[in-house]
């Protein structure tokens, strides 16, 4: 069991985990979640040994083997199959010992120790492990200075799971994953025999993988039986019960502060009223429940365009001439259009959405775009490249030559950069906080399209959820890159498969394309048939078959701008309660508004999400029909 027991840790001369307790039941496996530098990392650091804490102490057992995935990348003409046997050193020292020792009892030992350890089966789970994570038998042989960054971070993720310790830290091990990976690693986290701790800010990890969450919130640290949908209900539950119990005590008080006011002069009563100021005085007040106001994405609203935004016909797209990575593209996008780009990485995904973005030209076919269309791209790479010098506003001022100071601030309101936070230097955000800044940068211009490589790598959970919803509230097109299958389910209404050298439109749910990958599916192409043409047999009727993948279609576009529309209806309403309950943290659209014009448009917009939830079930029973 790992027990932690009233931490306090310190760092520049602030509380970071502030007398902190928890016990793990021993082989839980736990998400440890919390906002964006509520201190998870600083409690991991301490429980590997790293950080001394301030007061307090951990526990486990003597002996206890602890794993942690180091953030530095291992590099070297190593391959990655010879650095993740590495990992296990007692396996390699021992291995040195057989070949060395004379002692005739030493090496009865040390084979009875191999055996034990599973010595033999080694180059087996090694290589099982590497497969799972993406690398073939090729890149398993290919030294490590080959490989990017993400790769070798696989590689030490890899080496990390193979040496099997007692307690397995993890900090965000799926950041530089693909879906397919991320799923194997899950399948993998599921079935891990020892302890498990794992940092993620991605929902369904979390929910597949983690039996406890310990929510690290204020500096302190509170133990959730089940996954992470168990404990937001529970969490939402309790700062209900917080935000009763605080009203309550405030009704108290405010009664015992008028007792007070209208007894304390009369003889009579004075010595009651002294009684109820020592009340009062004694008084624990019960903490508010405060959201951070600072969780904000807005984008702005584009022009309208007319269809198409985008057409793509036949055309390649590559970074070497007569070498292409993509081509017989076929691709249409609409303004409303909201597409998830799918595939392994290194299938061509970001090279579709530099395409998409104009950032690399078609070497053959034809791309036509419309000619007043903005695109904003946002690249995960970008919040690293955001240079520390400068404030907010001094970034988006120069990114904004011209406009006016009220422009500037107005466009870093949106994401929350207002009052003193515009003015913070950059080298003291956060990885959430740069994210914000560099989306809030790439959509200055109210762009018509936003491209979106992996925007969520920075962002924890509640962040996600407001961007999630600010997407759906946006009306410019969407192309979407993601690991995270909760966000690429609730934004996107149509999929892309990007495999075998081209993109082709998949037919299909999130959930159809994990079950394609776990095996338990044929991927569909535009014809919404499998790749592999059936053999023998009587061929369809092609009319029929074509009339019905039409109706097919026409409903499926029913139930996805049905699903549009309630998202969108959904986001406004959010939008108008936040500008009732908290007007500080309001969009510029509803801050405006009298607290009677909130309330007869939230009258209206609860109405229209009546009316929109109702035809977007009736959409979903004729589009199961039609299936």
């Amino acid at each position: 069991m790992l027990t932690i027991n009233g931490i306090t840790v310190r760092l520049g001369g602030r509380d970071i985990i502030s007398r902190a307790s928890v016990a793990v039941p021993p082989r839980a496996r736990v998400g440890l979640v919390g906002r964006n530098g509520a201190g998870k990392s600083t409690l991991v650091k301490a429980i590997i040994g790293e950080i001394e804490p301030d007061e307090g102490a951990i526990e486990m057992p003597r002996r206890t083997r602890l794993g942690y995935l180091a953030q530095e990348a291992p590099a070297g003409s190593a391959t990655p199959f010879e650095t993740v046997l590495a990992a296990d050193v007692e396996r390699t020292q021992l291995l040195a010992e057989a070949e060395t020792c004379t002692d005739p009892d030493r090496l009865g030992d040390v084979h009875d120790r191999l055996l034990a350890i599973d010595a033999y089966s080694a180059d087996a789970r090694a290589a099982r492990i590497l497969i799972g994570l993406g690398f073939d038998e090729a890149m398993q042989g290919s030294p490590l200075d080959s490989f990017s960054g993400g790769w070798r971070m696989r590689v030490a993720l890899a080496s990390l799971l193979f040496s099997a310790p007692d307690v397995l830290l993890l900090d965000e091990p799926s950041n530089h994953l693909d879906l397919e990976a991320t799923l194997w690693l899950e399948n993998f986290l599921k079935a891990y025999p020892g302890t498990l701790l794992l940092i993620s800010h991605e929902r369904d990890l979390l929910n597949n993988v983690a039996d406890h969450i310990v929510h690290l919130h204020a500096g302190k640290l509170t133990l959730y039986p089940g996954g992470y949908d168990s404990f937001e209900r529970q969490r939402n539950e309790r700062l209900a019960q917080q935000a009763a119990a605080r009203a309550a005590q405030e009704a108290q008080a405010d009664r015992l502060r008028d007792y007070i006011a209208r007894n304390s002069a009369r003889a009579s009563t004075a010595k009651q009223a002294q009684s109820r100021a020592k009340m009062l005085a004694k008084m624990q007040p019960i903490a508010a429940v405060v959201e951070d106001p600072s969780l904000s994405f807005d984008f702005p609203d584009p022009e309208e365009l007319r269809p198409p935004l985008i057409t793509l016909d036949l055309a390649s797209v590559g970074y070497a001439p007569g070498k292409p990575v993509l081509q017989r593209l076929n691709l249409r996008i609409d303004p409303d259009d909201r597409i998830a780009l799918l595939g392994r990485n290194g299938n061509g995904k970001t090279t579709l959405a530099r395409l998409l973005a104009a950032q690399l030209a078609p070497m053959d076919g034809a791309m036509t775009a419309t000619g007043k269309m903005q695109v904003g791209y946002f690249t995960q790479y970008q919040v690293e490249e955001i240079a520390d010098g400068g404030t907010p506003l001094e970034l988006m001022t120069r990114a904004m030559e011209g406009k006016s100071p009220a422009a500037i601030r107005a466009q870093l309101g949106r994401f929350g950069f207002s009052g003193n936070r515009a003015t913070a230097q950059v080298g003291t955000l956060s990885g959430g906080e740069r994210a914000r800044l560099a989306l809030a940068l790439v959509t200055r211009d109210a762009p018509h399209m936003l491209v979106l490589d992996e925007p969520t790598n920075h962002l924890d959970i509640d962040a996600r959820e407001a961007l999630v919803q600010a997407l759906n509230a946006y009306k410019g097109a969407v192309i979407l890159i993601s690991h995270d299958r909760h966000m690429a389910e609730l934004v996107a209404d149509r999929l892309v498969l990007v495999d075998d050298g081209t993109a082709k439109p998949f037919d299909g749910s999130i959930e159809d394309y994990i079950d394609f990958i776990l095996g338990r599916n044929q991927p569909k192409t535009e014809s919404g048939s499998s790749d592999t043409p059936a053999k023998g047999g009587a061929q369809q009727d092609r009319k029929t078959r074509a009339a019905a993948r039409e109706t097919y279609k026409a409903l499926q576009k029913a139930q996805g701008l049905a699903e549009k529309r309630v998202a969108k209806l959904q986001a406004e309403l959010a939008q108008i309660d936040r500008a009732m309950f908290e007007p500080g943290s309001a969009a510029p659209e509803f801050a405006k508004l009298t607290m009677s014009d909130l309330s007869q448009r939230r009258s209206k917009v609860a109405q229209a999400l009546e009316e929109a939830e109702l035809a977007w079930l009736e959409a979903g029973e004729a589009l199961e029909s039609a299936s």
